[in-house]
Formats: structure tokens, sequence, C-alpha cells
């Protein structure tokens, strides 16, 4: 067996400065990472059930449909997001040409086009298909919200839909788990596959959904654009909001790809405005120093600071601009001083959501169509494509409930990003 043991100079005995850091965590050089994490449970002499691991995604040797009988539906759900059209390319192609699934139909406008006042569906080929992984958007439309679910499982079975795959966020993911139990008290032949899309990269057990690739490269576009503005002016401000609900992977993963963001704020650590480590002290500081700043913000970042109203069709809570907040309130003060200032700011949203998706991002759309269509395939249902330690895995929807994926504010992305900000740990 190789040796992986690591040779060490001596032994350690300085503290590492880190200690100052609140609620760090150290590794111990006892902790090891498994160098195959597949696992036979029979082979090592426990039950499944006794141990918490994940079912590896890929073909298995028998299917419970004939491939060549069998009527496959795709539907994309929610906001748009760079990678759809790859995502339904790759399972256009998988089902035809490696399966012989002749018979694809692509619901339009999400749930709504598997109601009773829907559109009619469309027939997807290969060429159907043809050149669109590389363009923004989606071929079928998207909406938010959803029909009654008794209603969309009775047209499944109304267009002998023997498998859906659901293209979608984690309110599609809640949507998609209701029509596999309804399906199953039903004791109906439908397998219902979900494919994670969300651009804020938040969904459990899954370490990268399709589209974060893509949304990080364009938002740092977006950050250099705003540190060109605020250097082009005296005491310049160069303020960007960027997506980002819960979870502030997009924001804190673009300013440390960046460089050029003097401090970042996320909805997973509080911050204020007044105070000596307050958000508009530090950019004092600052402009005294550099004479410019760059401000990135998270959509969901300093909600106890305004107020949202309501819900979107989705459910989900419609946010405060915390953007337009900071604008405010970032002008207002050193408008009262007596410097010269002036702000640019910048919200590029939209132009991200709809971008073409990158050559990594496309790639990733492939593998993960390939693994949704074997899955589904075997008969599986009720679950996503995850990814987890580098492997494609299979995870029950049902796993999701109740958990949550956020930048953790004591982890490495939120050091490296206070390690290339400065700014200090807490602000207040």
């Amino acid at each position: 067996m190789a040796d992986f043991s690591i040779d060490h100079l001596g032994v350690c005995q300085h503290p590492n400065p880190l200690h100052r850091l609140l609620n760090f965590s150290y590794r111990n050089e006892h902790e090891r990472l498994l160098l195959q994490p597949e696992v036979h449970c029979q082979d090592l002499g426990f039950e499944l059930q006794s141990v918490a691991t994940l079912e590896l995604a890929g073909p298995r040797e028998f299917l419970f449909f004939e491939a060549n009988k069998t009527r496959a539906a795709i539907v994309t759900c929610g906001g748009l997001c760079p990678g759809l059209n790859a995502v339904i390319r790759g399972l256009v192609m998988q089902l035809w040409h490696v399966y012989g699934c002749r018979d694809i139909l692509g619901i339009r406008y999400g749930y709504h086009g598997l109601g009773n006042l829907g559109s009619a569906p469309i027939t997807l080929t290969p060429d159907t298909v043809s050149g669109i992984k590389g363009n923004g958007g989606t071929l079928l439309g998207s909406s938010r919200g959803t029909p009654p679910t008794n209603e969309i499982v009775d047209n499944l079975q109304k267009h002998k839909i023997d498998m859906l795959f659901v293209i979608g966020g984690d309110g599609s993911m809640r949507g998609a788990e209701a029509l596999w139990n309804e399906i199953r008290a039903r004791a109906l032949a439908i397998s219902i596959v979900g494919i994670p899309k969300t651009i804020d990269n938040d969904i459990p057990y899954v370490r990268r959904t399709f589209g974060f690739d893509t949304a990080v490269a364009e938002a740092v576009k977006a950050i250099n654009v705003a540190n060109v503005e605020a250097k082009g002016m005296p005491n310049g401000v160069g303020l960007v909001k960027l997506m980002g609900r819960h979870a502030g992977f997009i924001t804190a993963t673009a300013c440390v790809a960046s460089g050029n963001a003097n401090v970042c704020l996320l909805p997973e650590v509080p911050f204020s405005l007044e105070g000596k480590n307050g958000l508009l002290t530090l950019l004092e500081q600052r402009l005294a120093s550099r004479h410019h700043a760059v401000v990135v913000v998270a959509e969901g970042a300093g909600q106890d600071l305004v107020q949202g109203v309501g819900c979107d069709a989705s459910g989900n809570a419609k946010l405060g601009d915390i953007g337009l907040y900071l604008k405010q309130k970032i002008t207002e003060h050193f408008s009262q001083l007596p410097i010269p200032f002036g702000l640019k700011y910048i919200e590029p949203s939209y132009l991200i959501r709809s971008a073409p998706p990158t050559a990594s991002d496309q790639l990733y759309c492939d593998q993960l169509a390939r693994a949704a269509v074997h899955a589904a395939m075997a008969g599986k249902g009720g679950m996503l494509i995850g990814d987890w330690n580098g492997r494609l895995t299979h995870v029950p929807i049902r796993a999701l409930k109740g958990q949550q994926r956020t930048v953790n504010p004591c982890g490495e992305l939120w050091f490296s990003v206070r390690e290339n900000t400065g700014q200090p740990q807490l602000m207040g």
C-alpha cells in the first residue's frame, strides 16, 4: 500500500496567530480523508442505514423502463440561470443517442405548462436542441409558482409521461417532491428526477450548482468595472449589488477572484453602518488613505436595515433593496463632509442570469444531464443529482427539508474574503 505519511521538521510549539479569530477551527493531525470515498456497505460489515452515505450516480446494469417505449419530459422552473439550455441539450442527447428514447417533450414555461391552462408541450429532438448549448436563457421558457399538485399529476398521466426532469431551485425541488409523493400515493410508474439549479449555489448536499462558475465570472467583471469607475473620480465609491438571497457564495467568491473589493457584505455576516468598525467609518478611512473604494453587497445582506414586503410566486420572501439603501446612506453621509465625493451603483443581476455559460459550466451541465437520465431510466424518483466529494450522487429531495447551505463566517471562504479586503471580522 502506498505511503501517504508526511514528513515533519520537528515539534510545532509556537501558537498560530489565527487564534485571535473568533471560533476559528484548526485541523487535527489525525483527521484524514479516505483516498477512495466509495464504499460497499456489505463488504465493510455494516448496514446501509447505520452510516451516512450517498448513492453514487451513474448507469445501472438493469433499467426499470424499456427505453425505446418511454416518453420523457423536461421542464425548467424559476428564475433564469446560465446553463439551462446546456442541461436541456444534454438530457435530449443522452435520451436519444444512448438510450434510444425518441419521445421527448419540452414543457413550456415551468410547472404552469403542466397545469390545465398550460401551453402545449413541444417535441424535442437532437435537431431541436442543436446549437443551444452555449446560449443563455432557456429554450422552454420558465416561470415561478405552480398549479395544484394533483392537477399536474393528472396531466402527466394525460400526456402519458413516464419520466419528468425538473430543472430548478429549492422551490422547484419542493414542487418535485410534492409530485413524487402524489405519484407514490396513486401507485403510478412515473419517475421524477431533479437537476438543481440555483445561481446562489445554496442547495444542501450539492457543492456546486450549474451556472455558478459563470455567475462568478460575470460578477468579477462588474466588480472590476466598479473599481475603474471609483478610481476615475475624487474619493469615488463603486457599489455593486450581486445575487444571494440567503447565501453569499457568489459575492464572496467573486470578491476573492477579483481582488478589487474593499468591503464584502453577506447575508451570513451582520454589519452596521455606524460604529467604530461600521461601514461608514471604514469607508472614511479607506477614502482618506486611498481615495477610492469598492463595496460589494449580496442582495440578502443587511435585511435588518431594510424592509421586504410579501412573497413572490415561488413562496420566497421579497427582500428589501439593500443596494439602493446603501447607495442613499453612503451618499448622504459623505455629502455632509467637506470633501469631494462620487458614487457609482452597479446592479448586474439580469446580465449575469442571462449570460451564456462558461465552458466549465457547459461540461458540468452535460455531466448532470447524463446522471439524471441514468437515474430516471433505472426507475429512481423523488431525488436530485448532487455533487459531493468530487462525485455525482443521488440525493433524496426529502433530505433537503430543514437544511441550509450558507457561507461559514468562520470558514475558509470568509477568511479568504477578509484576507483580500482587509475588513474586520465584525463590522459595527
